[in-house]
């Protein structure tokens, strides 16, 4: 008998405990952190900066009340929570932009480098693995294995930087900043290019869109592409040590039958749980990549109001970031149940 409705509903109905937990992580780390966003839109303009510590303090004292800052811990973290249940993510202490609304243009954009570095990365590293595992001991084994090495022990910070020196300054082939040409006229409907270009019939966005997508996503994309390759070669070398395969080859089957039909398949467990795991680090990689070439996603935006103390932005935007990521490990967790057969049995 199947229990594979009742394994769906357990992997959904996590979500929400997640999302809470991480909503009260998000809560406590922002009031531990040094500084006030009250005494930065106190003293944060230039005719503020002639006033007295008196009028300062006054000033942030009607901040403070204003945003709501001076009630206590726990009715904050009240109305907060309120507001999270209902949707209303609140308004930027600078600007008074709604969260919502900011999130519904940075968040696309996030999905894209994402989605982008993650097919760049297992083509990479799946495309790679299978080589080092079928030429194992070899030359080409070891020569994979040690660029893997190298390319996941970088850093995202100084790939950025040396993707932007060499391709960007020196060669001149890429742009570096941004997510589209600035001339480019781009009135976003869905906020996917893509996507955009093709419901605008708009097909000039497609191009300088992938062009300013290229070195984002590359440098996301190496550092676990390096990881895929070790993962991947490991799990096809067991699997091609198996019964079943040496009986596959007593039957005559050529190498890429028995690569399809049995050694993939079989192997696939371990590589799509690091593929869940390795989303979540691309999301946070994303963080520290849109903040080096100043792309217009979440993660630039959790920087921002990290830097200004802003919380509703802050708040709002790891928790997109935190849900994306739980539903991804939902994803795979119900991924795991089309590949294995044993798992949807009771």
């Amino acid at each position: 008998m199947t229990r594979t409705p009742w394994l769906v509903l357990k992997r959904l109905a996590a979500v929400p405990l997640v999302m809470l937990v991480l909503a009260t992580m998000v809560f406590i780390a922002m009031r531990l952190l040094p500084g006030s966003p009250a005494t930065s839109l106190a003293v944060g303009g230039g005719a503020a900066s002639q006033s007295t510590a008196e009028e300062i303090a006054e000033n942030e004292e009607r901040i403070n009340e204003v945003l709501g800052l001076n009630e206590s811990l726990a009715d904050q973290y009240t109305t907060y929570l309120r507001d999270v249940l209902t949707l209303d993510l609140g308004r930027s202490f600078y600007g008074g932009n709604d969260i919502t609304k900011l999130l519904g243009e940075a968040l696309p954009a996030t999905i894209e480098l994402t989605v982008a570095a993650m097919l760049i990365a297992v083509l990479l590293g799946m495309v790679t693995g299978v080589i080092a595992a079928l030429r194992k001991d070899t030359w080409i084994d070891t020569t994979t294995r040690a660029i893997g090495t190298v390319s996941f022990s970088l850093p995202w910070f100084a790939l950025g930087v040396l993707s932007i020196v060499v391709f960007g300054v020196w060669l001149r082939w890429l742009p570096v900043i941004g997510r589209l040409p600035n001339a480019l006229d781009y009135n976003p409907l869905t906020n996917f290019v893509l996507l955009d270009a093709i419901l605008q019939d708009r097909p000039e966005l497609v191009w300088p869109w992938i062009r300013h997508l290229i070195l984002p996503a590359t440098t996301l994309a190496l550092s676990m592409a390096g990881f895929i390759t070790r993962i991947v070669r490991a799990s096809v070398l067991e699997v091609l040590s198996d019964d079943f395969v040496r009986t596959a080859r007593m039957k005559g089957l050529s190498g890429g039958a028995i690569m399809r039909r049995h050694v993939l398949r079989n192997s696939s467990l371990p590589i799509v749980t690091v593929l869940g795991l390795q989303f979540g680090s691309l999301l946070g990689g994303s963080v520290i990549t849109e903040t080096v070439f100043s792309y217009p996603g979440v993660g630039n935006l959790l920087v921002n109001g990290i830097m200004q103390r802003d919380y509703p932005i802050v708040q709002g935007a790891a928790l997109a970031i935190a849900l994306l990521f739980t539903l991804v490990n939902v994803a795979v967790d119900l991924l795991y149940l089309a590949l294995d057969p044993r798992l949807r049995k009771a």
